[in-house]
Order: C-alpha cells, then structure tokens, then sequence
C-alpha cells in the first residue's frame, strides 16, 4: 500500500515517513500543495495524509481539485488543534477523517489502518477470501486458519490483491502502490515478489492467477 503525505515541516514530515514505513507501507512526500497536487495527477495512491497549511497551494484546494477529478482515494487531513473552521471545510470539500495536531503517531496509524479498511472491506476488519483470512489491523494473514509468514512487501501485495479480488491487477499497477519514488523495480522483480506470494497460499487453495498480458487476479474462490 502506497501514502502520500502532504507536509511542509520538515521534522514532521520525516517522523510520519519513518513510522509508515515502519508499519510496511511506501510513502511520498511532497513539501507543498503545488508538489501535492502534481504528484496526485499522475501517480497512484491509497492514502493521502494532507496537511491543510500547506504553501503554494493550499491543502484545501489540493483536496478539491483532488475530489474534482473524481478520485475516491482516502484522505486524512491534518489541521491545528484550535483550527474547527479547516477541520469543517476539509470535511466538506471530501476528506475522510481529520488529526489534530499535535498527535501520537500511534493515532495516526490507527487512522490510516481504519482508512485503508473501508476501501477494502467496508469498515470490517476481517477479510476472507476462500481458506484466506487477512486481519488488516494486525496485517496477518492466515490460511485454514494458520498465520503465514510474510515479508513487508508481499503483505503489501496481498492487500492490492485483496482490495481488488474481482479485478485484474497489471505489474504497472503493483509498481505504482508498492513502491516509492525514485525506488528502482522491474516487471521482473514484481514477478518474484508475486511468485513467493503464490508459493505461500497455494497449499491452502489460494491461487494467484496470472492473465498473460494483463496482470494478476485471486481466484474467485469455488462456491459449496
């Protein structure tokens, strides 16, 4: 899973970027609302974590112009403790949830968590897929209900999958929500990643299917 966060301070900026990682997921970082909103148009992400203060551009106009290109990407913003009149238009203009500052970055993990669960699962904590069950609090993963082993990145994999079961999901799409900017990844790494993936469900009947040409899907599980 790939976040963006949209935050001029750089010390802030930096400890978001470090606790994110921490918990497995790629982040950006722009430093202003006019690197915001140009990353926002051509990159893809699963979470935007704004701060409404931002220079050049504001946070409030990178979200409308986020909302107006009907994007339904999740968006936490985060806004001065004393700051209601932000925290109100944010929450208008199409933000998600909002953070005051200051927080604990543990909150904001919990926030991000929560986010990422209604795009997935409508709110459930709890996926199931077949014999596959992912806790997207604990981002463990169990097949016939025994806990897998999985490295940072493949539970990243396993979440795009997920969060598009019914989709087909191209290497260029994995790419853009599994890795950060600059962060160098070929098709053919993809395929390593998907392949050590595969290797850990398919014991328990969980295939990856692999279109040729067109990228990778769950298997619809078999109906009893």
């Amino acid at each position: 899973m790939r976040i963006l966060v949209a935050e001029d301070d750089p010390s802030l900026a930096e400890a978001l970027m470090r606790s994110l990682r921490q918990a497995g997921y790629a982040v950006d970082c722009a430093k202003n609302g006019e690197e915001a909103d140009a990353a926002l148009e051509v990159n893809e992400f699963d979470v935007l974590i704004l701060d409404i203060g931002l220079p050049k551009k504001s946070g409030l106009e990178v979200l409308k112009r986020l909302r107006a290109r009907h994007s339904k990407i999740p968006v936490l913003i985060l806004t001065a403790r004393g700051g209601l009149n932000d925290r109100v238009a944010g929450l208008d203009a199409g933000a998600d949830d909002y953070l005051a500052k200051p927080f604990e970055l543990a909150e904001l993990a919990a926030r991000v968590r929560a986010l990422t669960r209604r795009g997935m699962a409508g709110g459930s904590a709890l996926i199931s897929h077949g014999a596959l069950t992912y806790d997207q609090i604990g981002r463990v993963a169990r097949v016939n209900g025994e806990p897998i082993e999985l490295s940072a990145r493949e539970v990243s994999l396993l979440e795009i999958l997920l969060q598009r079961a019914e989709r087909l999901v191209s290497k260029d799409q994995l790419v853009n929500h599994l890795c950060e900017w600059g962060e160098e990844v070929s098709g053919n790494a993809i395929e390593v990643y998907v392949h050590r993936l595969r290797k850990k469900l398919e014991p328990g009947g969980v295939r990856i299917v692999n279109v040729r040409g067109l990228g990778y899907t769950l298997e619809q599980p078999a109906r009893r």
